[in-house]
């Protein structure tokens, strides 16, 4: 019997009155970038709470990045799809989850361009899913104590001119591509079933996430292992557009704190009041990259390479997070000189001691991604 076989037994043999004394935190995309922090930040403070992490295992998704946590007391790990509704319901029966905390999601923009249907079914379907399970499970309780939190992005937004305002939670969403509209829908769901049943849901918009654990499909990963390679950096049109960039880690105790404290109904966003345009990103990401290669000192820079700008390409994204720095007393903590050279030794570690994450060369023009990353397996948000 494997050990996480001998923790559903053991808690399936727990009786009702012992799960009623313990929290029962079931979040979704787990093992993929931003859940597998959330997982871990989780784990490791609430030791009272059973921690349910339900993932399909995606490309995106990695069960390794929780390796550090996986015999713990308060761990469970279930490889499933969140659009499988009687696999759902057979969790929901089981395990009796208080609360969701939902981050699977397939997440790479690029893709939803080409298989919008997948993030259809994952990102709507899947939320949907999730909702009805946890609808019909808490309402005998009058939904009690119960939480449904949903993560989101702020490309549900749409996007910003150079000289427009931030995005505020009562901006009206304007999704540009097919991962954004799944998004969107999801978040649409999301506060139908608290207007139509009741359902105590939160949801959360945040801007895009870097850091540790990241598939090397989004921006900054992928252009630390080009420079390694010494790979060309195909940059889209005049590198102009612009992205908020939010440490991972931060993100996670943003939800940590929302969870917990947050009001019912409402939407809090979350970023990290750093803006930057593509072009001098890669710029950091080289100087910091080529001194710890121990390059000289732009070396790198050759590598860049401007291309033809992809159709729909949003401008800028900027997140006001007032909301939630007032209500709730939240800053982002890390600086970002530190938090890219933190991400840049992980991956250069990584690279140097374990079989490379990424198993073949890209070949598309890099572009920032949604912040959510897939997690499904794949994960939200976040570049």
């Amino acid at each position: 019997m494997t050990t996480n076989q001998y923790k559903a037994d053991k808690w399936r043999a727990r009786s009702d009155l012992a799960r009623q004394n313990t929290r029962r935190i079931l979040i979704t995309g787990g093992c993929g970038f931003i859940g597998s922090h959330v997982i871990r930040l989780f784990v490791n403070t609430y030791p009272e709470y059973l921690i349910i992490n339900v993932d399909k295992l995606t490309y995106a998704a990695n069960p390794d990045y929780l390796k550090d946590i996986e015999d713990a007391p308060n761990y469970l790990f279930i490889q499933a799809d969140v659009a499988d509704y009687s696999k759902m319901e057979d969790i929901f029966s089981t395990y009796a989850p208080d609360s969701v905390i939902h981050l699977a999601a397939e997440s790479h923009v690029d893709r939803s361009i080409t298989d919008p249907f997948e993030f259809a079914r994952s990102n709507v379907m899947g939320t949907l899913t999730l909702l009805q399970c946890a609808k019909n499970a808490w309402k005998k309780e009058n939904y009690a104590n119960h939480i449904f939190y949903n993560v989101s992005t702020d490309e549900v937004y749409g996007a910003l001119g150079f000289d427009d305002g931030p995005f505020l939670e009562t901006t009206p969403y304007d999704p540009r591509s097919p991962y954004s509209a799944s998004k969107a829908s999801a978040d649409h769901f999301v506060r139908a079933f608290y207007h139509t049943y009741g359902l105590p849901i939160k949801i959360s918009n945040c801007s895009n996430n870097y850091g540790p654990y990241q598939y090397p499909e989004k921006l900054i990963p992928v252009v630390i292992y080009n420079i390694v390679d010494r790979k060309p950096l195909p940059i889209y049109g005049k590198g102009e557009n612009i992205r908020d960039w939010l440490y991972v880690e931060d993100h996670a105790r943003a939800i940590d704190l929302i969870f917990h404290k947050g009001l019912v109904g409402e939407t809090y966003n979350i970023g990290g009041n750093n803006e930057w345009q593509n072009i001098t990103l890669i710029h950091k990401l080289i100087e910091i990259t080529d001194r710890l290669l121990e390059r000289p000192a732009g070396d790198s820079l050759s590598l860049i390479s401007f291309v033809t700008d992809r159709p729909g390409h949003d401008l800028r994204y900027a997140l006001d997070i007032s909301k939630l720095q007032n209500q709730l007393g939240w800053q982002p903590q890390m600086p970002f000189d530190q938090g890219l050279e933190t991400t840049i030794r992980w991956y250069l570690d990584t690279r140097l001691h374990t079989q490379p994450l990424r198993t073949q060369p890209r070949t598309q023009p890099l572009r920032t991604q949604p912040r959510t990353q897939p997690q499904d397996g794949a994960q939200q948000k976040h570049t």
